[in-house]
């Protein structure tokens, strides 16, 4: 990801995807990283409407329509001034007519009282991943709050996906290692067919982070596709992280 802004001005606008997308995003506090750009890899052609849980300033969602053509999605984000950032960045990269920004708490979608949305396809979500009760809260609210997750949170987040998706709809995760067995216990009697694909820094360091996918309503036992290596040997970035930051799909499983 390049930086086009100064980085002291409130906003910064850096380029992902090669080039093909320009995000506009907070100087400090949760900016866009690798993660959102990896979790976007998880649509495929068949994803025609999607729903990015989560969404920030439209990292993954909008990645996800520049990597898909025939799709259009959904921005789903509490934070108003995040929302309207993403709204700004799907008009600023051309994507306004393929795309809106919602900003609503994603446990509340499809309920009553709460925003309704159509089944779609596919649900992208890189839920909060510390627990508030086990680590100290950064003193910017809106990065604390993208970074903190309460318990229980990850299995609200996939009851609500389950409500936004069609029958056998997709749910794609980004997660660390140490929250593989909630997402078990997450997906439960609501999604099967699950595929994990572990992402590591270096060949011989351990996995840190995985991407998940799984299908709605399916009971089919679960998967491990071969690994993501994000460094090669020498230190330098692998070929294959940068085909897929770049916007190619991931090797097949």
């Amino acid at each position: 990801m390049s930086s086009m802004t100064d980085p002291d001005a409130p906003l910064t606008r850096d380029a992902v995807l090669g080039g093909r997308l320009i995000l506009a995003q907070p100087a400090r506090g949760h900016r866009i990283g690798h993660d959102a750009i990896l979790l976007s890899a998880l649509a495929g052609p068949d994803d025609r409407t999607i729903i990015d849980f989560g969404a920030g300033v439209g990292g993954a969602g909008l990645a996800a329509l520049i990597r898909q053509p025939a799709a259009s999605a959904v921005l789903v984000e509490r934070e108003p001034d995040l929302a309207g950032l993403a709204a700004g960045n799907a008009a600023a990269n051309g994507l306004e007519g393929r795309c809106r920004a919602v900003c609503a708490d994603v446990t509340t979608l499809n309920r009553a009282g709460g925003e309704r949305l159509e089944p779609a396809d596919l649900v992208l979500a890189n839920p909060p991943f510390n627990l508030v009760s086990a680590h100290r809260t950064s003193p910017d609210g809106a990065r604390a709050r993208a970074h903190m997750a309460e318990d229980g949170l990850l299995e609200a987040w996939t009851v609500a996906a389950a409500r936004c998706l069609k029958a056998a709809g997709r749910l794609g995760l980004i997660l660390r290692p140490s929250e593989m067995e909630m997402l078990f216990r997450a997906l439960s009697g609501r999604f099967g067919a699950l595929e994990i694909r572990p992402v590591h820094p270096a060949p011989d360091r351990p996995a840190v982070r995985i991407l998940a996918r799984a299908i709605k309503g399916r009971r089919t036992p679960p998967a491990l596709l071969p690994p993501l290596i994000l460094a090669d040997a020498q230190g330098g970035p692998s070929t294959a992280a940068l085909a897929v930051l770049a916007g190619d799909p991931l090797a097949p499983g």
